[in-house]
């Protein structure tokens, strides 16, 4: 999904400030976690919860009953970021080229309604520059879909203009699709072999089908206070389909932007954002604080379930936080939070 304005951190970091209990618990924890009953929308179970880590150090909070550090979640877009990590190190190995157009590796897949895959290249897919409509603008984000599905869906529309930063996750399920036409193995295989193994993320996993989530886990509510808890994930297959928890996201963006997973050269490529006009990497997107200090990361929002995830481009700082709904109470106070943990010691 779109970052957020990077303009509103300053004046609602104050204002957030502000609205803090006037209590000694609150004056004694550190802003971000105070801000996090800000963050759960009223009336209903939501809750949110939050976990920094610097170097071996970490930091627990939550607001609300039901969720607990443990839990298993359901992380949405920020699933981009181990899809263009697996891409990259695909790219890395020459197993494929950045500059290769989608139709070399998914010949005669998108064609229609003024779309194109013979000028369309893998760069423009992980940037989202390639003007592919999103289909989840039609699905509502809730109808199951197989990945062919996804893109025959996107192609009955358009394109928006090539070249400019248009959000997509139908880009996201194309490279999905590359990723196997290379490897012969699904982007699941993938990403758990180069990325959940070797990092020993055990809380994480692409589901597939499976509509329960692992335990333990809390439960998930829609806008309206539905229980969504069980949710089939091939509403967003390889543009949002993870499944993990607050220490995973910690420890893979720490180990991501450390330098663990990527070579210099490649991980210079991801952190790139001149193709969408500095909206974009590639599965990770920047946002400058007020400070000067610019974190990376990615958000993720999906039925029952918005995350988000920073780090500061040497990984020693993370924080990731969810709700266990679709969206925080007011997504101005997102930028907010952020300044509020990295713009000031906490840990």
């Amino acid at each position: 999904m779109p970052p957020f304005r990077t303009w509103l951190a300053l004046p609602l970091a104050a204002t957030l400030l502000g609205l803090l209990p006037a209590d000694s618990a609150a004056h004694s924890a550190p802003p971000a976690d105070a801000a996090l009953p800000l963050l759960v929308p009223r009336g209903g179970d939501p809750a949110a919860a939050l976990l920094a880590r610097e170097g071996t150090t970490t930091r627990y909070a939550q607001a609300g009953e039901g969720i607990t550090r443990a839990d298993h979640f359901r992380a949405g877009s920020v699933t981009k970021s181990f899809i263009a990590t697996v891409v990259l190190q695909l790219a890395a190995a020459h197993r494929l080229s950045l500059s290769d157009t989608v139709e070399q590796h998914l010949p005669g897949l998108v064609r229609g309604a003024g779309n194109d895959g013979r000028a369309l290249t893998l760069r423009s897919l992980l940037t989202h520059t390639s003007g592919l409509y999103d289909f989840t603008a039609d699905t509502g984000g809730i109808t199951p879909v197989t990945p062919r599905q996804a893109v025959r869906i996107a192609l009955t529309h358009p394109p928006a203009e090539r070249g400019r930063f248009s959000y997509s996750n139908t880009n996201y399920v194309l490279l999905g699709l590359v990723i196997q036409q290379v490897t012969g193995r699904s982007y699941a295989t993938e990403a758990e072999r180069r990325i959940i193994t070797p990092l020993r993320l055990t809380g994480t996993s692409f589901p597939g089908s499976r509509s329960s989530l692992p335990r333990p886990h809390g439960h998930a509510y829609a806008d309206d206070g539905t229980d969504v808890t069980a949710l089939d994930p091939r509403v967003a297959g390889a543009a949002g389909e993870l499944v993990t928890t607050l220490t995973d996201l910690d420890r893979f963006y720490a180990a991501l932007l450390g330098g663990r997973l990527l070579t210099p050269h490649w991980l210079s490529e991801m952190l790139d954002t001149r193709a969408a006009h500095g909206a974009y990497g590639m599965g990770l997107f920047p946002e400058r604080l007020p400070c000067g200090t610019t974190v990376w990361g990615h958000n993720g929002r999906i039925s029952g379930s918005y995350v988000r995830s920073a780090a500061t481009v040497d990984g020693r700082r993370v924080l990731t936080f969810r709700v266990n709904t679709d969206a925080i109470a007011d997504p101005g106070l997102e930028p907010a939070v952020l300044a509020a943990e990295f713009c000031s010691r906490t840990t």
